[in-house]
């Protein structure tokens, strides 16, 4: 046999004897390989599936919304809060359903509802639209300090003005004179000069800024 052919053979042994000493190793890996592969189409293609058959209900719900039909949007909604509630359509649906509410008087509701978004709401911009909008239907019932929670909510330098001058409204219901005048404040600085908005918070300001009459005759007693 020849140097290199024996050379050859040896090398051809040390590659029999690895595949015997670890064969069933590579074997097994190849194995689990395919069956992540696998798995991953699979979920990929559960995950598709859900999110058609919710986007389905979400546009149920919009339907049901604009046509005025209240069991069906009631359906609809509870049947993506109940089975998507991880899908971003389940959020939407909910906010979509609150603004149906408040033009029907129900703030109640109104808030139940977006206070699920916020709760399933995984993007934190999201969260504060949501949150802006619970804030406002709560003050709306008067309930100042779930609104301050609610403003919590919302990530620092979203919706600056907005949020900013709902929580001088809130803090002005509390009686909280000082903070509701700083809170306008800020809101100000955050507009710009020709901010549509921006009179109706200088007038909140100004209002709070004039003295009150000092009491006169019987009030003065």
């Amino acid at each position: 046999m020849a140097f290199e052919d024996y050379d050859e053979y040896e090398q051809g042994e040390q590659v029999r004897k690895w595949i015997r000493e670890n064969g069933i190793a590579v074997a097994a890996g190849v194995v689990l390989a395919l069956a992540l592969i696998f798995g991953w189409r699979q979920w990929q293609a559960h995950k598709t599936a859900v999110e058609v058959q919710a986007a389905s209900q979400f546009a149920v719900v919009q339907n049901a919304a604009q046509s005025g039909d209240k069991q069906a949007l009631a359906a609809a909604l509870g049947n993506l809060q109940a089975n998507y509630p991880k899908t971003p359509y389940a959020a939407f649906a909910s906010a979509a359903v609150a603004e149906y509410d408040v033009g029907k008087d129900d703030l109640k509701s109104a808030a139940q509802n977006l206070e699920w978004a916020v709760a399933h709401s995984r993007q934190p911009a999201l969260q504060g639209l949501f949150s802006l909008r619970l804030a406002r239907v709560l003050l709306a019932q008067d309930q100042a300090q779930r609104a301050l929670d609610a403003l919590d909510k919302v990530p620092a330098g979203d919706y600056g003005a907005v949020a900013t001058e709902l929580r001088g409204d809130a803090l002005l219901k509390l009686g909280k004179i000082d903070a509701a005048r700083t809170a306008y404040r800020d809101a100000l600085a955050k507009l710009d000069k020709d901010a549509p908005g921006r009179n109706v918070v200088q007038m909140k300001l100004e209002n709070l800024s004039q003295p009150q009459a000092a009491p006169t005759g019987k009030q003065a007693q």
